[in-house]
């Protein structure tokens, strides 16, 4: 009797073993992120590893969370309200230049020549057509020391315009249609869906494409995270590099252009006649120290940085 006990119960301790081995391991929970982001196209490529589950596949849980503004991203990333954060590039090195230690994992959208969808709009019946008549006048930027502040006031410089004679005045991309129609802005440094939108009611005109003078490849937005976090959570920080990664492939397939408005419109929220026919940035997944570099140097030169960074350490490779 004891013999078969002992036998039973060897018999049934393999065959738990058995089992246990043919089950598949649970999967870990996914980290979970919440991304600040802005409302403009340029973050698609996270529109899409979000709805198309290729966050979640590579065992991150990003939720994109609205910011009004973008400077605004990098206190919000340092106070963990949010972990991931989509700042443009001067935002993001003014961030660094003031002690925040934050490290770029991605970009987002990047610069083309090709790209008429963004530039100055002036109110209609302002007269505004050169960067000469921009002197004395309110202009509204979607970010003091944003991409296009620092973008802009670059243009005006190579026009021989000092851009300390241009007041520029903060306001984040909805509020410019409303702001030019009102009058209390003489133009907006603006992007579609917005400049689109703009355009078509009437209330103002395309004065400048000025960003055709930009190098093409520069990076419009760095995505972003502390470095403890990126520490903390390296697997999932490569997990979004790589999710990214493929969300650009998805969004160069001309067969999926459908499907990427779809998703741009569920975050951005506009008519579907102004996305249809809104200009979508080529992606940038892989951010390098030479096109951080152009950023850097432009802001050396407008004095917006203490010193040139090494740009190397800020970018996680």
């Amino acid at each position: 009797m004891r013999h078969g006990i002992t036998r039973r119960t060897a018999l049934g301790a393999a065959a738990a073993t058995l089992a246990a081995a043919a089950m598949p391991l649970r999967a870990q929970a996914p980290v979970k992120a919440v991304f600040g982001y802005t409302a403009v196209t340029d973050f698609a490529t996270l529109f899409i590893a979000r709805e198309e589950g290729y966050f979640i596949r590579r065992g991150i849980d990003v939720e994109p969370k609205l910011i009004p503004l973008n400077p605004s991203i990098p206190p919000a990333i340092q106070s963990d309200s949010i972990q991931l954060g989509g700042p443009t590039p001067s935002v993001f090195l003014q961030a660094a230049d003031g002690g925040l230690d934050h490290v770029v994992l991605t970009g987002g959208g990047a610069t083309s020549k090709k790209m008429t969808g963004l530039g100055l709009v002036a109110r209609s019946g302002s007269g505004i057509k050169s960067a000469q008549d921009c002197i004395g006048k309110k202009i509204g930027v979607p970010g003091l020391g944003a991409f296009l502040h620092v973008g802009f006031r670059a243009w005006l410089k190579s026009q021989g315009v000092d851009y300390n004679q241009v007041n520029f005045i903060e306001a984040a991309f909805p509020q410019h249609g409303d702001l030019l129609r009102g009058g209390s802005l003489d133009a907006v440094v603006t992007a579609d869906p917005f400049m689109s939108r703009i355009v078509a009611s009437g209330n103002g005109y395309v004065a400048s494409y000025y960003s055709t003078f930009l190098p093409d490849g520069l990076p419009s937005l760095v995505f972003v995270a502390r470095r403890n976090w990126v520490q903390k959570n390296m697997s999932a920080a490569k997990g979004f590099q790589a999710a990214i990664g493929e969300a650009a492939g998805f969004l160069n397939d001309p067969k999926n252009n459908a499907r990427v408005r779809e998703h741009i419109g569920k975050y951005i929220k506009l008519p579907p006649d102004v996305l249809a026919s809104a200009q979508i940035s080529p992606p940038l997944p892989v951010v390098t120290d030479q096109s951080l570099g152009w950023w850097a140097d432009q802001m050396v030169d407008q004095k917006l940085l203490k010193a040139r960074p090494a740009l190397g350490g800020l970018i996680l490779k």
